[in-house]
Parts: C-alpha cells; sequence; structure tokens
C-alpha cells in the first residue's frame, strides 16, 4: 500500500505537467493561425503566413500514376496522410488546359518544365513577369523572370507565372493605379528570406490595389501575381476548400509535425 501510495504521488505531478505541455502547445497552435482577414482601401484579403523555418513548402501538379490533379480534393488523396499537416494550399501559376504548367516548374528539384521568356497575349505575358523559388537553404525569393535566367540559381522548388506585382518596392509599370479590370486573385509576395505571405482576395480588386496591399499593407517589395478568377483557397483550420475550378499547379504550406 506504501508503493502506491508513493507512486500516485510521483504520477500527480507528472500528469499536471502533461497537461500543462499540451495546453500550451493548443495556445501556441491557436495564436498561430495560417490565415487571417485583413482590410485595406476598403477591400477585404485572406492573408496565409508561410515561415521556412517552421513549415514546409511543396508544388503539386499530378499524382503518381501522372494525373493532373485539377482541385484540392484530388490534391488531399495525392498527399495522403500529411495531408493532417495541411496549412494552407492555393493554386500556383498560370496552366494550359491540361492543367500543366506553362512556365517554370520545378518540384523537390526536378525540373519539369522550363523557364518561358517569350511573348505573347494575357496576364502571364504583361512583362516583367516573375518566378517564386525557395533554394535548398530554405530562403524564399520571388525575383523577375529575367533575373532568374540571368543567374541560374539552384532552386529545390519553383513556379513562374506574371504579372510581377512589386518590384523592388515600385509598382509593375503597366498596373494601373485601380483600373477597370477587376476579379478575384491571388499572389504571393516575399518580406524576408523566410517569411512568405499568400493572398487571395475576398471579393473583386483591381491589380493597383492589390499590388498596393502586398507593398504597403505587407510589406513586400517582390510580389508575383499568381492568377484572377481561378483564385481558390484550401484551408483546413476553417473547413474552406474551394472546388469551383479546375486548377493548375497547386502550392501547399504544411506545418512541419
Amino acid at each position: 500500500m506504501k508503493l502506491l501510495r508513493r507512486l500516485a504521488l510521483i504520477a500527480t505531478p507528472l500528469a499536471i505537467a502533461a497537461l500543462l505541455v499540451a495546453f500550451v502547445a493548443l495556445r501556441n497552435r491557436d495564436n498561430d493561425p495560417a490565415c487571417d482577414v485583413r482590410e485595406f482601401e476598403g477591400s477585404r484579403f485572406i492573408v496565409c503566413t508561410m515561415d521556412a523555418s517552421r513549415h514546409q513548402l511543396r508544388l503539386a501538379s499530378q499524382d503518381a500514376d501522372g494525373n493532373y490533379l485539377r482541385g484540392f480534393e484530388a490534391l488531399e488523396a495525392a498527399l495522403g496522410r500529411d495531408a493532417r499537416r495541411v496549412r494552407f494550399a492555393m493554386n500556383a501559376g498560370m496552366y494550359n488546359d491540361r492543367g500543366a504548367p506553362i512556365g517554370l516548374y520545378i518540384s523537390d528539384g526536378v525540373e519539369e518544365q522550363r523557364l518561358s521568356l517569350t511573348d505573347g497575349p494575357g496576364n502571364f505575358h504583361m512583362k516583367p513577369n516573375g518566378v517564386l523559388w525557395q533554394g535548398d537553404d530554405g530562403a524564399l525569393h520571388v525575383d523577375t523572370s529575367d533575373e532568374f535566367a540571368a543567374t541560374r540559381p539552384a532552386a529545390r522548388l519553383a513556379t513562374q507565372s506574371g504579372p510581377m506585382l512589386v518590384i523592388d518596392g515600385a509598382l509593375h509599370p503597366r498596373i494601373a493605379h485601380d483600373g477597370t479590370s477587376r476579379n478575384v486573385r491571388n499572389g504571393v509576395g516575399v518580406r524576408d528570406a523566410h517569411t512568405a505571405y499568400f493572398v487571395i482576395s475576398s471579393g473583386f480588386v483591381s491589380f493597383g490595389r492589390f499590388a498596393r496591399f502586398f507593398r504597403d499593407e505587407l510589406g513586400c517589395a517582390d510580389t508575383l501575381f499568381l492568377d484572377g478568377a481561378v483564385s481558390s483557397l484550401w484551408q483546413p483550420e476553417t473547413g474552406r476548400q474551394d472546388d469551383n475550378h479546375a486548377l493548375g499547379p497547386m502550392i501547399v504550406a504544411l506545418n512541419r509535425h
């Protein structure tokens, strides 16, 4: 009986300590939401934060059988057990009718589609366009396509889209202050080597307002437009998983644990 009493006295502090650890972990998770809503110039934006020191970034386009995923439901299935670690996912650049990327696409260090420097119609060819990429050291970058072509950095992940929204702190020269083209839009801006903001508008916005939001509200000196009209978000913590568009490449941020 004395032995049982001693074990009970030991177990109680250990149990309390375990509960405290669990509580702190839960509180920290609640204080680190994947996305939050911000207002700027009368528009609302959902801002999803990726911290390369704490989160993993992946690109996804095809499943193990080579079929294009085309949406978040298929992406979730392709991720398997890793789907439980998803912070958020978004569409990640321009694509053709099959869902294949039309610009640079590098996943896990393998270049599946080469960099495009051609001219043509549409937003992708509204020069300068650009590349979101991550190096082997985990650092995040948004460069113009010409800069990427000139330096040819070793990238473990890269997706090309266009146009650039903000270039070295200046708005793209062809973007009007608040033009007549209005759409739901999404894009990505890099604040520093470890912090990227993936943003989707909650309503129709112009290129100008969208670009200024990144520069003036989020402090991003280099920002890339990912797409408009088909812009979509998967945010597990709120139960949102858009499914109203056939997508191409998708980018996924995952918790490390």
